[in-house]
């Protein structure tokens, strides 16, 4: 593709479940640098797209995810990434969706996201979803493991229930916060943290305004 051509449409919704080794709340969307113990950011993020598409190309329905390690923060790139779909996707959906997330066709988040990382490998297997908001838990199997809670009251033991809100954000603009404990390794990418910071979001990408 050259700069004289236009971009190929797209629009992704659905589901976000947001896994890292932050503490809670995730220093990188506040300020945009980790609040992680050694200045990292790791991370399992899964997405359920609801409805989507890539040019002509379907990919609603669709469940993926990513593993990704940035050593330092995200725009500081360095990162390596591999991305896990499900084993009937088709090539045509993995082509348009690593369009998409490569940042090649425009449109936040991924403009920003896709050049900070390289990919360095894909895997298909089964990906399950159980649980509802932040009590649910994100599975690659034979991958990744990734289980969200409900934040709890020391005290009463009741659920402590808490939203972020922000108007500006690049990835989710409210955000469901919980405490997550998560493994994810494949072609040499291994993540994983206990109690950490974990965000249950729906999000709306596009890249409308290119």
């Amino acid at each position: 593709m050259t700069s004289n051509e236009p971009k190929q449409a797209w629009t992704l919704t659905g589901t976000g479940y947001e896994f890292c080794n932050c503490d809670f709340g995730c220093g990188c969307n506040f300020g945009g640098f980790p609040n992680s113990e050694d200045g990292s950011c790791r991370a399992f993020v899964g997405l359920d797209i609801k409805r989507g598409k890539v040019g002509n190309v379907d990919v609603s329905g669709l469940k993926c995810a990513a593993i990704v390690n940035w050593p330092k923060a995200i725009h500081e790139g360095n990162g390596k990434a591999v991305f896990v779909v499900e084993p009937e996707t088709t090539d045509d959906q993995i082509n348009a969706l690593a369009q998409v997330f490569s940042g090649d066709l425009g449109g936040m988040p991924w403009e920003l996201l896709g050049p900070s990382f390289e990919v360095v490998g894909l895997r298909k297997t089964p990906i399950t979803i159980t649980g509802k908001g932040t009590d649910s838990s994100f599975c690659a199997e034979g991958v990744a493991e990734a289980q969200g809670t409900t934040f709890k009251n020391p005290v009463t033991g009741e659920p402590h229930h808490a939203f972020v809100d922000l108007p500006t954000g690049f990835i989710w603009t409210r955000g469901e916060c919980g405490s997550g404990t998560f493994k994810a390794s494949a072609e040499g990418v291994d993540v994983g943290a206990s109690n950490s910071n974990w965000i249950y979001y729906n999000f709306d990408w596009s890249n409308r305004a290119a």
